[in-house]
């Protein structure tokens, strides 16, 4: 059974830092795809930075050069995701997912939500101006 589990979430002053973790297992082969997405009160889901198929990173706009994603794999089978998060601002408020999807569905749409079929339960960020 696939399971992500998504820790690191917590409040920071505008500036400040955050790392975001993820722990995912449950399946015997490498996801095509995984990532972060977040949704801020009362706003859509959005990706925010993902691992797709080719392996290169992908972030959306507002957070490129300020976050950076990564990953390891030093368990068989189990993959942990890492979200670094600098210079935060208050609009980076907002509960951050883990996703992962296994199929191709995600090939050519890394930062759409509907791409993805299994995620985290979410870790809340805030930041404070």
């Amino acid at each position: 059974q696939v399971r992500l589990v998504e820790s690191g979430g917590g409040s920071v002053q505008a500036g400040g830092s955050l790392r975001l973790s993820c722990v995912v297992s449950g399946n015997t082969w490498s996801p095509y795809c995984m990532g972060w997405f977040r949704q801020g009160r009362g706003q859509e889901r959005e990706g925010v930075a993902v691992f797709g198929t080719g392996g290169n990173p992908t972030y959306t706009d507002s957070v490129k050069g300020r976050f950076t994603i990564s990953q390891d794999n030093a368990q068989k089978n189990v993959w942990t995701l890492y979200l670094q998060m600098d210079s935060l601002k208050p609009e980076d408020t907002a509960m951050y997912y883990c996703a992962a999807e296994w199929t191709g569905a995600c090939r050519s749409r890394v930062l759409v939500e509907s791409a993805y079929t299994y995620w985290g339960q979410g870790t809340q960020v805030t930041v404070a101006s």
